[in-house]
């Protein structure tokens, strides 16, 4: 029988490009299975942890909440990963992507009028101080 490689905490985070806290975060939250551990308590970790640590970072750089990035995990869990249901899952996360650029939006326009309507500081009352007071 062939013995797995296996690599430390440290040697993980840092082929995922991650910090050993964010591993640690992830096994508490349960996303993470648990590694073996050395006689000495040393975790131990295999090529399978890379792979779900991988996938769990770039779902988290792309934007996805924890719930969203559990579901996904699991419908690839399951082995019989419906792509309609993965497909669901990010349609529902590009609405919501959408959703906060167009409040990022409206939050510009006003930061746009509020900063329009300051004459460099050549009056008594600053008039985003005004509006922000009211």
């Amino acid at each position: 029988m062939e013995k797995k490689e296996t690599i430390s905490i440290g040697e993980l985070a840092r082929r995922a490009g991650c910090k050993t806290v964010t591993v640690r975060y992830y096994e508490r939250l349960g996303l993470v299975a648990d590694p073996k551990r050395t006689p000495g308590g040393h975790r131990c970790y295999e090529d399978t942890h890379l792979q779900r640590l991988t996938f769990i970072i770039r779902c988290r750089q792309l934007g996805f909440p924890l719930t969203q990035v559990r579901e996904l995990l699991n419908l690839s869990d399951s082995g019989q990963t419906a792509c309609n249901d993965v497909r669901g899952i990010a349609q529902r996360h590009l609405r919501e992507v959408r959703e906060k650029i167009a409040e990022l939006e409206q939050l510009e326009a006003r930061l746009t009028t509020l900063t329009g309507q300051c004459d460099a500081g050549t009056t008594q009352r600053c008039p985003i101080i005004e509006s922000l007071s009211h």
